[in-house]
């Protein structure tokens, strides 16, 4: 603020940074006319004068809102806030405004959601959707579009590859000895979920492990507690779980019926979210979902400043961090 109390304006901040107010203004909506160091000086100053561009007046001279939207299948599912976190960080560097939709696991809503958006923000990046690869397409056509974790070619995606984690975490459970091992999985049209599950199946085959499938439809501490019924006399000594919530889940599934974990039964997760903050601590594989919305954003400004859409397949890896809940598999009783 200057020292009457009002915002400042493009003027004082060209007169602070020594340059034109047509400089300050490329710098907010055409930074590539400038060069970076110019870029940077005249952000530096307008953030310690307090200025802000105007979004509306931008709009109408570069025909762009300098709004991004997020949309995301559970904002309360521990996996996404560091997803957001780091979506909103990037954004920030970008000069970007994210606006969040919250879709509750519903395709419907993800529709409707992308449908309110379109013509309100520049693009969207789409986490973990739902909807057939074609309606996808479809709405790529019509906007600026980036998908986290799901895998639909032509648009361009970000995905976190669980198969090195699971790999790890297969071999992991052989090397402690156990033989049968069970899979909780995640919602059935989850990309995530098919990843995890032909990950699992190939790196059993390859230990000559056993494996127990358990279908389950929504990511959550309930849906855990309930799976549990589904392994009760399938002989399994280890089990891994589609995330941390319903490896939660089965944690108190399990001790309802006397079954400890790691005593009786070891147990990995996915995701990493919740691994270090409950007890025991959860051995689980790695994600990296805060990377994964930086990536995302990054991604979107590299479109919105080239207007082309490319085919871009941005991978990040994963792998398994080993803590309480895994180990050698108890004696079978006398």
């Amino acid at each position: 603020m200057n020292d009457k109390g009002r915002a400042p304006t493009i003027s004082q901040v060209a007169k602070a940074a020594g340059v034109n107010p047509s400089s300050v203004s490329r710098a907010f909506s055409h930074p590539e006319l400038l060069s970076h160091e110019t870029v940077a000086l005249i952000k530096a100053t307008a953030e310690k004068l307090g200025y802000s561009p105007n979004r509306s007046a931008q709009a109408l001279s570069t025909g762009r809102s300098g709004n991004i939207a997020l949309v995301v299948p559970d904002v309360a599912n521990p996996f996404f806030p560091p997803l957001i976190r780091g979506a909103q960080a990037e954004a920030d560097r970008s000069a970007f405004c994210v606006f969040i939709g919250n879709t509750d696991e519903d395709l419907r809503k993800e529709e409707l959601l992308l449908r309110r958006f379109s013509g309100q923000v520049d693009g969207v990046v789409l986490a973990a959707p739902q909807m057939p690869d074609e309606r996808i397409r479809a709405y790529a056509e019509r906007m600026p579009l980036v998908l986290v974790n799901r895998d639909v070619p032509g648009v361009p995606r970000v995905l976190i590859d669980s198969a090195p984690g699971i790999g790890e975490a297969v071999a992991h459970l052989a090397g402690c000895g156990h033989r049968r091992i069970a899979y909780i999985g995640g919602p059935g049209t989850s990309w995530s979920n098919k990843q995890r599950h032909s990950a699992i199946q190939k790196a059993a085959a390859r230990h000559g492990l056993a494996l127990v499938k358990v279908p389950n439809q929504l990511p959550s501490y309930e849906a855990g507690r309930q799976a549990v019924q589904s392994i009760e006399g399938a002989g399994v000594t280890a089990i891994v779980a589609f995330d941390d919530i319903i490896a939660q889940g089965v944690i108190a599934g399990l001790a309802a019926r006397n079954i400890e974990v790691p005593r009786d039964v070891a147990l990995v997760a996915c995701d990493d979210t919740l691994g270090v903050a409950t007890y025991p601590r959860l051995t689980t594989i790695s994600n990296q979902s805060e990377a994964a919305g930086r990536a995302a954003v990054s991604l979107m400004n590299d479109i919105l400043g080239s207007r082309v859409a490319r085919d871009v397949r941005y991978v990040l890896g994963t792998h398994l961090v080993i803590r309480m809940t895994s180990g050698v598999p108890s004696p079978p009783p006398d």
